[in-house]
């Protein structure tokens, strides 16, 4: 039976990576946590493996679509190697009810950006910043160095949230691939999954011998991620985009209290 509602489960986070390109991942935590039961650490490292598979499929989807840039996709993750290091680092020594805290207030500002920027467009990319730094709307004038600093920032900001709380950071990436590398939004939304994909596999190979990862768990979950990742990249363009991003923040946003609420009250314990 659980096997089952790990499937589902899977299902449901892989759907929404691969048709938002990101945020979907935020949700792999909060499954594994309360739904399979591991502990916070565990569930941050196994998601990274079931994030890591639904990314990798569903950029293939995208892939043979024509919306990924493999070479400048690789380059952006691997410009995250020394964010993703410092992360899992960061992981290992934190309290699993200050880290559950964290995750939550992460989860609302990830919902608050979807809400009051979005990624939906030219127009919206605008209003967008990375790691603080404000970018401009115009783009005529940019200068390489300009464009190699945000992407550094950005790559930087992923590798560490993917480290850190075992998420792919698709929100940070999608944005910085539009507006530093003036990426259409298909083929930022697709690349984006490539970039999550090793993100994701430098983050775990940093973890492996510090936290013990059940694999029976994440394998079945990691299963039905990547048959999720692959529907969703290929109906992503059946969907009204704005429908889709206001139930995913709506859905974001309930986990993310009932997630603080919680480790509040194991903390006060």
């Amino acid at each position: 039976m659980m096997d089952l509602v790990l499937v589902l489960l899977g299902l449901l986070m892989g759907g929404a990576l691969g048709a938002l390109g990101g945020g979907g991942s935020i949700l792999a935590v909060p499954m594994l946590v309360y739904i399979a039961g591991e502990s916070v650490k565990v569930g941050t490292t196994a998601s990274l493996v079931a994030v890591g598979a639904a990314a990798l499929a569903g950029a293939i989807g995208h892939f043979f679509s024509g919306r990924v840039k493999v070479g400048k996709g690789l380059l952006f993750g691997v410009v995250g190697v020394g964010g993703s290091l410092l992360g899992s680092a960061l992981n290992r020594m934190a309290d699993p009810n200050l880290l559950l805290l964290l995750f939550a207030l992460f989860m609302i500002f990830v919902g608050a950006r979807m809400v009051f920027t979005g990624v939906g467009g030219p127009r919206q990319a605008r209003a967008l910043a990375v790691e603080g730094v404000e970018v401009a709307a115009a783009t005529e004038s940019r200068s390489t160095s300009a464009k190699a600093l945000r992407v550094v920032i950005a790559g930087t900001v992923v590798g560490f949230l993917t480290g850190f709380f075992g998420v792919g950071g698709g929100f940070v990436i999608v944005p910085a691939l539009v507006l530093a590398l003036d990426f259409s939004m298909p083929d930022a939304i697709g690349t984006s999954l490539l970039v999550i994909a090793v993100n994701s596999v430098i983050s775990l190979g940093a973890r492996m011998g510090h936290v013990h990862v059940p694999w029976g768990v994440v394998m079945v979950f990691s299963a039905g991620a990547l048959v999720g990742s692959l529907i969703g990249s290929r109906a992503a363009s059946h969907f009204q985009a704005a429908a889709l991003k206001r139930a995913f923040v709506v859905l974001i946003f309930a986990l993310a209290v009932y997630m603080g609420a919680d480790a509040i009250v194991r903390m006060a314990h």
